[in-house]
């Protein structure tokens, strides 16, 4: 009984000592700091002092949830329809409002942060659906961590409207960010992606007017403000086919690929 009396001590002396160094209080609604944290020291995020790594890519999560959150000026008056950052779902299970199209997405836990994830094989595209039922004056975004291997390379986006809908492909391999609508590229803008850390994409489709429609894109670095312009649109003279909203991933470097922060928005016509 003493041993195990000494552990808990000891324990609650490490954990005293690992957030000693933080300066301010968390916000409320970010929850409890991760209860399991590595024994080294950096500085933390945001003015917070210093810390675990644990703890910092914690604070740096919540921070960017907290911004993904404000609407951005290319994104005036959106109503959420659907949002999700898998911090209730199940680990190692797909959530219940998710219908996985081909593929094995479960939700994964790192660091105290918890996300859906695409393995690293087979190397084939897979596709997961999520939200409401939508067709037009509707975005989705996402934000996606993905890996090189080599020379290779994977591909990942968002969609919407549905399997033959309109996606936003970010295709590292070509250096590019595409839009396509039902496999056929659309348009395309070049784009330098940064591999081993999170990318946030945008992807909108709306009415222009009668007989007109436009799909915008975007694509920025985690931790970076969202861009006010949209970097890549085209326009299309055939009304989208009502659909739910998407993520794909083509883990073609043979690692897996992570999406988290999810959401589906109303927007302003």
């Amino acid at each position: 009984m003493w041993k195990l009396t000494l552990v808990m001590l000891v324990f609650g002396l490490s954990a005293n000592i690992l957030m000693a160094g933080v300066t301010k209080e968390f916000p409320t609604h970010w929850g409890q700091p991760p209860a399991i944290q590595t024994r080294d020291y950096v500085p933390l995020p945001d003015g917070y002092g210093h810390g675990s790594s644990t703890l910092a890519r914690w604070i740096a999560a919540n921070l960017e949830k907290d911004k993904a959150a404000k609407p951005s000026p290319a994104s005036p008056a959106a109503r959420v329809l659907f949002e999700t950052d898998f911090e209730k779902a199940e680990p190692g299970k797909l959530p219940d409002d998710f219908m996985s199209l081909n593929g094995e997405f479960v939700v994964r836990e790192e660091g105290g942060n918890k996300f859906l994830e695409l393995p690293g094989a087979p190397l084939d595209s897979f596709a997961v659906q999520f939200g409401p039922v939508e067709m037009a004056d509707v975005a989705v975004r996402a934000r996606v961590f993905g890996t090189a291997k080599g020379r290779r390379f994977p591909t990942f986006g968002v969609g919407l409207n549905g399997v033959s809908g309109y996606m936003l492909q970010l295709a590292p391999a070509k250096k590019a960010l595409e839009l396509l609508k039902d496999e056929a590229v659309k348009a395309s803008v070049a784009y330098e992606w940064k591999p081993a850390a999170w990318t946030q994409l945008r992807l909108q489709v709306s009415q222009a007017g009668e007989g007109e429609w436009k799909i915008s894109g975007k694509a920025w670095p985690h931790g970076s403000p969202e861009p006010d312009e949209w970097i890549i649109s085209c326009t299309d003279a055939e009304a989208p086919i009502a659909g739910r909203a998407s993520v794909m991933g083509s883990p073609f470097a043979g690692t897996p690929i992570r999406f988290d922060d999810l959401k589906v928005e109303r927007v302003a016509k």
